[in-house]
């Protein structure tokens, strides 16, 4: 598939991330204010590849204490025994609980590596200049974001492991050093699909 050559970027125009006015800038320059808003406007987010693999590596990184430390203990009767991601959902089964073992197993497991090994490909194409499959690719990055703006859920299922347990006074719960870099993990996948600007694909083919 043939794509056009040109762009708005190529004649200095590029759409104001506020207000979503079109703004003429130097190319030179590299950044203007917008004529409506007064808001900081670039032909390309600055430095976003670089931006998008620093906040990748720390997820991938944080993403393996997050899975072998525990999130939780719970303690009932002065006797409990922690728990990590993956027991959590092994108990959950075990129990019959399949709906919420499943929502926990998509929202911690799957989603987290799926943005983070989607990104490393994107980020990956544009550094090579792939021409291949630009439309898919844009519509993928374009799912991720969206996924990204749920990617609080996966805290969200810490919460419902707990919420589960029956509680009472004979009985507390402890977090774990897991929960802490779960947490990283989540914060750092959603920065990195927001510093990640997509029209950088377009531009790598192009060139």
């Amino acid at each position: 598939m043939n794509y056009p050559s040109d762009s708005a970027a190529r004649h200095g125009l590029t759409c104001c991330h506020i207000c979503h006015s079109t703004v003429s800038l130097p190319v030179a320059s590299g950044h203007w204010q917008c004529p409506v808003c007064a808001a900081r406007v670039h032909l390309r987010h600055p430095h976003s590849v670089q931006r998008t693999w620093a906040l990748i590596l720390t997820a991938v990184i944080c993403y393996i204490p997050a899975n072998i430390y525990p999130i939780m203990t719970v303690v009932r009767f002065g006797r409990g025994a922690p728990d990590t991601i993956a027991s959590g959902i092994v108990h959950l089964a075990a129990e019959g609980q399949w709906p919420i073992a499943i929502l926990v197993f998509m929202a911690s497991i799957v989603v987290p590596i799926l943005k983070m090994v989607v990104l490393i490909a994107l980020l990956v194409s544009v550094q090579c200049g792939w021409r291949w499959r630009l439309l898919e690719r844009a519509r993928l990055y374009r799912f991720i974001d969206v996924i990204g703006r749920w990617s609080m859920i996966d805290v969200f299922m810490i919460s419902i492991l707990v919420a589960l347990v029956r509680l009472g006074a004979v009985a507390t719960v402890v977090p774990g050093v897991g929960a802490a870099f779960f947490a990283a993990v989540v914060l750092s996948t959603m920065f990195a699909a927001s510093s990640f600007d997509e029209r950088l694909l377009w531009d790598s083919a192009h060139e």
